[in-house]
């Protein structure tokens, strides 16, 4: 389908890799899309789990982790741009935990949708504690594409989209991701398989 002339904009939206994907980051995974713009995109992969979790990565930043809910969560791979930085997406923190409307931490990227995406150590000081966002996902580097590349990498359909999903994210069982982002368009994976016949 070949890309409107309207700019699309697609922050709070999933790409899904599609099975000719074959890029070694990239093949078989769901990014979250933070930031969209004319400009280019921002995301972060959220089905690839390194081998750390947060009880680890905590350790490494000399902090300790009060929270048991998070202690075992998967640190993930977010893409293959400044992989010693970690990106946090979690919750719209509640008007009262900020004391106002304002977010809560500093270098904080608020996305329509009602999540947030942090890079400053401040939240995690907050998730040490035993506070901070409920749900969070924690990646080392993110995903980029510069102006136009991702629209050309969708015309080439290498990606399907859809609308984000919050429960896909932080509930869903992470070597469930990507059958359950498909699932919001309607798909199984059989059906983007590159064996399946084409109508």
């Amino acid at each position: 389908m070949p890309p409107d002339s309207v700019p699309i904009n697609l922050t709070h939206h999933f790409l899904i890799a599609m099975p000719g994907l074959r890029d070694a980051t990239f093949a078989g995974s769901v990014v979250y899309l933070c930031e969209h713009s004319e400009r280019g995109a921002l995301g972060l992969i959220i089905n690839k789990p390194s081998d750390i979790n947060l009880k680890n990565l905590f350790e490494k930043v000399e902090l300790s982790l009060h929270r048991d809910d998070l202690v075992e969560l998967p640190v993930f791979h977010g893409g293959p741009v400044q992989t010693e930085r970690g990106f946090v997406l979690h919750e719209t923190m509640a008007t009262g935990d900020a004391g106002s409307s304002e977010t809560a931490y500093a270098s904080t990227m608020s996305i329509p949708g009602g999540l947030e995406m942090t890079t400053s150590k401040d939240v995690l000081e907050a998730l040490s504690t035993g506070a901070g966002p409920r749900r969070v996902l924690i990646s080392l580097g993110y995903s980029a594409w510069g102006e136009g590349q991702l629209e050309s990498e969708l015309a080439e359909n290498s990606w399907l989209t859809v609308g984000a999903d919050a429960t896909v994210i932080f509930d869903t069982p992470v070597d469930r991701r990507y059958d359950q982002a498909l699932a919001l368009l309607g798909l199984e994976a059989w059906m983007v398989s590159p064996q399946a016949g084409h109508a």
